[in-house]
């Protein structure tokens, strides 16, 4: 269930000048479309900014505001209602792709808290890192660069196939490793004090440059082998 968030910032309907939250799509008295939003993608919801979300309350809200907006409602509507349905669709439509995928989630909220992606306060262990990785890495990448030459010269080397399905193999399980770490700072994130989310953002960049590098790690491996 989606945690309701009440803003502190009321406006006045423009309808029937009742105050509401700046971020409602709605007017909860006279139910006439509002401008839209100019809050952040997790207050179209009304819900507080977490990480970790029920998906399933997040896309029965994402679907009633889609009926609440659908063109046909507003047929005989004002010029300015009009236009503020196709806006508020959009930014429902942008605020659910978002918020549903936790790799963009979680980009996200750490942008709107401020942080600076790919430059993690622990610069220098960062770095060691994205290093060692490197240099885990290199030998597959030999063997890419060596598969894709084979390729090329219409040759096919069972064996390199085979060591790079396992290198696949091998990759996807450190991918989902990088999830679970992920997994367990949101829950750091959403449950701490302001000290405890500062520590989890920090380690949730890092992990996220990881997860990117890692998967199109895994993207170059599919891509040879798919043929």
């Amino acid at each position: 269930m989606l945690k309701v968030l009440d803003s502190a910032v009321p406006v006045a309907c423009w309808s029937c000048s009742v105050a509401h939250n700046e971020s409602t799509l709605f007017c909860p008295d006279c139910s006439k479309i509002q401008p839209p939003s100019t809050g952040d993608f997790f207050s179209v919801f009304g819900i507080e900014r977490r990480l970790n979300l029920d998906l399933a309350a997040l896309e029965r809200a994402f679907h009633r505001l889609s009926r609440q907006l659908h063109p046909d409602r507003f047929v005989r509507a004002s010029a300015s209602e009009k236009q503020w349905s196709l806006a508020d669709t959009a930014l429902v439509n942008d605020a659910y792709r978002t918020l549903k995928d936790p790799l963009r989630r979680t980009e996200y909220l750490l942008k709107l808290e401020g942080v600076e992606m790919g430059a993690p306060a622990d610069a220098s262990r960062a770095l060691d890192q994205k290093t060692n990785l490197l240099e885990e890495v290199f030998e597959l990448n030999m063997q890419l660069d060596e598969m894709r030459a084979a390729k090329k010269a219409g040759q096919r080397n069972a064996e390199l196939e085979e060591t790079l399905r396992q290198a696949r193999k091998w990759n996807a399980g450190r991918v989902e490793a990088v999830d679970c770490q992920m997994r367990e700072q949101w829950t750091r994130w959403d449950a701490g004090d302001a000290a405890a989310r500062t520590a989890a953002q920090r380690e949730l960049v890092a992990l996220l440059d990881r997860r990117r590098f890692l998967s199109n790690l895994l993207r170059d491996v599919n891509e040879i082998l798919k043929d």
